[in-house]
Protein backbone atom coordinates (compact mmCIF):
# COMPACT_ATOMS: atom_id res chain seq x y z
CA UNK A 1 0.00 0.00 0.00
CA UNK A 2 1.16 3.61 -0.81
CA UNK A 3 2.16 5.80 1.92
CA UNK A 4 0.13 8.99 1.67
CA UNK A 5 2.73 11.29 3.01
CA UNK A 6 5.30 9.58 -0.14
CA UNK A 7 2.86 10.29 -2.45
CA UNK A 8 2.75 13.92 -1.41
CA UNK A 9 6.55 14.21 -1.31
CA UNK A 10 7.19 13.04 -4.43
CA UNK A 11 4.52 15.42 -5.82
CA UNK A 12 5.98 18.03 -4.19
CA UNK A 13 9.19 17.45 -5.41
CA UNK A 14 7.78 17.36 -9.08
CA UNK A 15 6.14 20.72 -8.62
CA UNK A 16 9.66 21.92 -7.26
CA UNK A 17 11.47 20.51 -10.11
CA UNK A 18 8.72 21.84 -12.47
CA UNK A 19 9.15 25.25 -11.01
CA UNK A 20 13.03 25.36 -11.46
CA UNK A 21 12.83 25.34 -15.12
CA UNK A 22 12.78 29.01 -16.12
CA UNK A 23 9.77 30.81 -18.51
CA UNK A 24 10.57 31.59 -21.97
CA UNK A 25 8.62 33.54 -24.13
CA UNK A 26 9.02 33.19 -28.05
CA UNK A 27 11.24 36.28 -28.80
CA UNK A 28 13.42 34.99 -25.98
CA UNK A 29 13.87 31.69 -27.43
CA UNK A 30 14.70 32.75 -31.22
CA UNK A 31 17.06 35.44 -29.36
CA UNK A 32 18.65 32.68 -27.41
CA UNK A 33 19.06 30.63 -30.56
CA UNK A 34 20.34 33.48 -32.50
CA UNK A 35 23.06 34.01 -29.70
CA UNK A 36 23.97 30.18 -29.69
CA UNK A 37 24.12 30.14 -33.55
CA UNK A 38 26.06 33.46 -33.69
CA UNK A 39 28.41 31.89 -30.94
CA UNK A 40 28.83 28.32 -33.21
CA UNK A 41 29.30 30.15 -36.10
CA UNK A 42 32.71 32.15 -34.32
CA UNK A 43 34.27 29.01 -33.07
CA UNK A 44 33.42 27.25 -36.20
CA UNK A 45 35.68 30.14 -38.36
CA UNK A 46 38.53 30.28 -35.55
CA UNK A 47 38.70 26.00 -36.20
CA UNK A 48 38.96 26.93 -39.93
CA UNK A 49 41.44 29.12 -39.71
CA UNK A 50 43.12 26.84 -37.20
CA UNK A 51 43.16 24.21 -39.64
CA UNK A 52 44.02 26.67 -42.75
CA UNK A 53 47.45 27.25 -41.07
CA UNK A 54 47.97 23.04 -41.72
CA UNK A 55 45.68 22.88 -44.74
CA UNK A 56 48.88 21.27 -46.62
CA UNK A 57 49.51 18.43 -44.01
CA UNK A 58 45.58 18.52 -44.12
CA UNK A 59 45.57 17.40 -47.49
CA UNK A 60 48.29 14.89 -47.35
CA UNK A 61 46.10 13.58 -44.72
CA UNK A 62 43.27 13.17 -46.73
CA UNK A 63 45.30 11.89 -49.77
CA UNK A 64 47.05 9.41 -47.80
CA UNK A 65 44.85 6.26 -48.55
CA UNK A 66 45.36 7.36 -52.41
CA UNK A 67 48.97 7.96 -52.33
CA UNK A 68 49.84 4.69 -50.08
CA UNK A 69 49.11 2.96 -53.89
CA UNK A 70 51.27 4.93 -55.71
CA UNK A 71 48.28 6.89 -56.69
CA UNK A 72 47.49 11.20 -57.08
CA UNK A 73 44.60 12.58 -57.70
CA UNK A 74 43.66 14.39 -60.73
CA UNK A 75 42.37 17.89 -60.90
CA UNK A 76 40.10 18.59 -63.99
CA UNK A 77 39.28 22.22 -63.49
CA UNK A 78 41.49 25.13 -62.34
CA UNK A 79 39.18 25.89 -59.01
CA UNK A 80 39.49 21.90 -58.26
CA UNK A 81 42.66 22.47 -55.71
CA UNK A 82 41.53 25.58 -53.95
CA UNK A 83 38.11 24.00 -53.97
CA UNK A 84 39.93 20.98 -52.19
CA UNK A 85 41.50 23.28 -49.25
CA UNK A 86 38.54 24.98 -48.75
CA UNK A 87 36.86 21.78 -47.80
CA UNK A 88 39.16 20.67 -45.91
CA UNK A 89 39.66 23.48 -43.78
CA UNK A 90 35.59 23.34 -43.15
CA UNK A 91 35.95 19.71 -42.06
CA UNK A 92 38.72 19.77 -39.91
CA UNK A 93 37.44 23.10 -38.56
CA UNK A 94 34.07 21.38 -37.74
CA UNK A 95 36.03 18.63 -35.81
CA UNK A 96 38.22 21.37 -33.69
CA UNK A 97 35.35 23.42 -33.10
CA UNK A 98 32.58 20.41 -32.37
CA UNK A 99 33.07 20.56 -28.45
CA UNK A 100 32.12 24.10 -28.02
CA UNK A 101 29.65 23.83 -31.00
CA UNK A 102 27.97 21.04 -28.91
CA UNK A 103 28.55 23.29 -25.84
CA UNK A 104 26.26 25.64 -27.47
CA UNK A 105 23.63 22.98 -28.25
CA UNK A 106 23.88 22.20 -24.89
CA UNK A 107 23.21 25.73 -22.99
CA UNK A 108 20.42 26.06 -25.90
CA UNK A 109 18.21 23.26 -24.52
CA UNK A 110 19.11 22.95 -21.23
CA UNK A 111 16.95 25.13 -20.04
CA UNK A 112 14.40 23.09 -20.27
CA UNK A 113 15.26 20.34 -18.67
CA UNK A 114 15.28 18.92 -14.95
CA UNK A 115 18.70 19.72 -12.50
CA UNK A 116 18.69 15.60 -12.65
CA UNK A 117 19.17 15.47 -16.39
CA UNK A 118 21.73 18.01 -16.51
CA UNK A 119 24.46 16.60 -14.97
CA UNK A 120 24.95 14.38 -18.68
CA UNK A 121 26.13 17.25 -19.93
CA UNK A 122 29.72 15.91 -19.70
CA UNK A 123 29.54 12.27 -20.35
CA UNK A 124 27.48 13.26 -23.45
CA UNK A 125 29.63 15.99 -24.94
CA UNK A 126 32.53 13.04 -24.52
CA UNK A 127 30.53 10.30 -25.45
CA UNK A 128 29.21 12.15 -29.30
CA UNK A 129 32.84 13.34 -29.85
CA UNK A 130 34.50 10.21 -28.82
CA UNK A 131 32.07 8.06 -31.15
CA UNK A 132 32.33 9.99 -34.19
CA UNK A 133 35.91 10.09 -33.75
CA UNK A 134 36.14 6.62 -33.49
CA UNK A 135 34.20 5.64 -36.71
CA UNK A 136 35.68 8.39 -38.71
CA UNK A 137 38.94 6.78 -37.91
CA UNK A 138 37.35 3.80 -38.73
CA UNK A 139 36.59 4.96 -41.94
CA UNK A 140 40.25 6.42 -42.45
CA UNK A 141 42.41 3.94 -41.74
CA UNK A 142 40.43 0.51 -42.56
CA UNK A 143 37.50 1.70 -44.66
CA UNK A 144 39.38 3.78 -47.36
CA UNK A 145 43.01 1.77 -47.62
CA UNK A 146 40.67 -1.20 -48.04
CA UNK A 147 38.42 0.44 -50.41
CA UNK A 148 41.63 1.72 -52.75
CA UNK A 149 43.35 -1.29 -52.93
CA UNK A 150 40.26 -3.85 -53.21
CA UNK A 151 38.87 -1.25 -56.25
CA UNK A 152 41.81 0.32 -58.07
CA UNK A 153 44.45 -2.46 -57.37
CA UNK A 154 42.53 -5.50 -57.82
CA UNK A 155 39.58 -4.85 -60.02
CA UNK A 156 41.08 -1.66 -61.71
CA UNK A 157 44.51 -3.30 -62.71
CA UNK A 158 43.41 -3.48 -66.47
CA UNK A 159 42.71 0.43 -66.54
CA UNK A 160 44.57 3.31 -66.41
CA UNK A 161 42.64 5.39 -63.06
CA UNK A 162 42.08 8.91 -63.26
CA UNK A 163 40.89 10.06 -59.63
CA UNK A 164 39.58 13.63 -59.52
CA UNK A 165 39.63 15.84 -56.57
CA UNK A 166 35.83 16.37 -56.48
CA UNK A 167 35.02 12.20 -57.07
CA UNK A 168 37.58 11.66 -54.39
CA UNK A 169 36.67 14.07 -52.12
CA UNK A 170 32.98 13.21 -52.16
CA UNK A 171 34.00 9.18 -51.70
CA UNK A 172 35.93 10.40 -48.89
CA UNK A 173 33.38 12.79 -46.73
CA UNK A 174 30.54 9.89 -47.43
CA UNK A 175 33.17 7.10 -45.97
CA UNK A 176 34.41 9.61 -42.74
CA UNK A 177 31.05 11.33 -42.17
CA UNK A 178 28.91 8.38 -42.72
CA UNK A 179 30.60 5.66 -40.18
CA UNK A 180 30.91 9.17 -38.21
CA UNK A 181 27.41 9.25 -38.19
CA UNK A 182 26.22 5.81 -38.00
CA UNK A 183 28.71 4.93 -34.67
CA UNK A 184 26.46 7.75 -33.08
CA UNK A 185 23.95 5.09 -32.34
CA UNK A 186 24.50 4.64 -28.77
CA UNK A 187 24.21 8.64 -28.35
CA UNK A 188 20.06 8.27 -30.22
CA UNK A 189 18.87 5.30 -28.63
CA UNK A 190 20.05 7.15 -25.33
CA UNK A 191 17.89 10.30 -25.79
CA UNK A 192 15.02 7.41 -27.32
CA UNK A 193 14.87 5.71 -24.05
CA UNK A 194 15.31 8.55 -22.01
CA UNK A 195 11.95 10.12 -23.46
CA UNK A 196 10.31 6.76 -23.17
CA UNK A 197 10.26 6.34 -27.22
CA UNK A 198 11.54 2.94 -27.04
CA UNK A 199 12.47 0.34 -24.68
CA UNK A 200 15.56 -2.32 -23.88
CA UNK A 201 12.89 -4.90 -24.47
CA UNK A 202 12.16 -3.52 -27.98
CA UNK A 203 15.35 -3.05 -29.02
CA UNK A 204 16.22 -6.71 -28.12
CA UNK A 205 13.09 -8.06 -29.53
CA UNK A 206 13.88 -6.65 -32.85
CA UNK A 207 17.78 -7.34 -33.04
CA UNK A 208 17.11 -9.66 -35.65
CA UNK A 209 16.60 -6.76 -37.51
CA UNK A 210 19.06 -4.28 -36.45
CA UNK A 211 21.53 -7.39 -37.71
CA UNK A 212 19.97 -7.42 -40.79
CA UNK A 213 20.04 -3.60 -41.32
CA UNK A 214 23.74 -3.45 -39.92
CA UNK A 215 25.20 -6.31 -42.10
CA UNK A 216 23.13 -4.54 -45.32
CA UNK A 217 25.38 -1.26 -44.49
CA UNK A 218 28.31 -3.03 -44.11
CA UNK A 219 27.59 -4.91 -47.58
CA UNK A 220 27.55 -1.17 -49.40
CA UNK A 221 30.68 0.29 -47.08
CA UNK A 222 32.73 -3.25 -47.51
CA UNK A 223 34.93 -2.74 -50.69
CA UNK A 224 35.37 -6.41 -51.01
CA UNK A 225 32.34 -9.32 -51.41
CA UNK A 226 33.95 -11.33 -49.00
CA UNK A 227 31.90 -12.40 -46.12
CA UNK A 228 34.81 -12.41 -43.69
CA UNK A 229 35.38 -8.63 -44.92
CA UNK A 230 31.64 -7.69 -44.35
CA UNK A 231 31.39 -8.79 -41.00
CA UNK A 232 34.78 -7.30 -39.81
CA UNK A 233 32.73 -4.12 -40.65
CA UNK A 234 29.52 -5.33 -39.43
CA UNK A 235 30.85 -6.39 -35.80
CA UNK A 236 31.61 -2.93 -34.58
CA UNK A 237 28.26 -1.53 -35.19
CA UNK A 238 26.82 -4.90 -34.10
CA UNK A 239 28.64 -3.78 -30.49
CA UNK A 240 27.50 -0.38 -30.49
CA UNK A 241 23.51 -1.93 -31.06
CA UNK A 242 23.86 -3.68 -27.86
CA UNK A 243 25.88 -0.95 -25.58
CA UNK A 244 22.85 0.92 -26.85
CA UNK A 245 20.32 -1.41 -25.55
CA UNK A 246 22.73 -1.28 -21.81
CA UNK A 247 22.50 2.34 -22.63
CA UNK A 248 18.37 2.07 -22.95
CA UNK A 249 18.03 -0.31 -20.00
CA UNK A 250 19.90 2.48 -17.90
CA UNK A 251 17.79 5.70 -19.00
CA UNK A 252 14.31 4.21 -19.44
CA UNK A 253 11.71 5.58 -17.36
CA UNK A 254 10.20 2.21 -16.67
CA UNK A 255 13.34 1.02 -14.78
CA UNK A 256 13.14 4.83 -12.65
CA UNK A 257 9.95 3.93 -11.30
CA UNK A 258 10.40 0.05 -10.75
CA UNK A 259 13.38 1.30 -8.23
CA UNK A 260 10.75 4.26 -6.51
CA UNK A 261 8.13 1.25 -6.42
CA UNK A 262 10.66 -1.06 -5.06
CA UNK A 263 11.68 1.74 -2.65
CA UNK A 264 8.06 2.35 -1.53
Amino acid sequence: MVDPTDAIDKARKAVTERAELPGMSLMEHLEELRKRIIHSVIYLAIGMAVAGIFYRQLVSFLQAPLTHIGKKLAMTHPMDALNLDIQVALLAGAILASPLILYQLWLFIAPGLYQREKRFVIPFMAATVALFLAGASFGYFYVLPGAMEILIVRFGHDFTPVITIEEYTSFFLSIILGLGISFELPILIFFLAMFGIVSPRFLWRNIRYAILGVFLVAAIICPSPDIWTVCLYAVPMLALYLIGIVVAWWVHPDRKRQKEAAKA
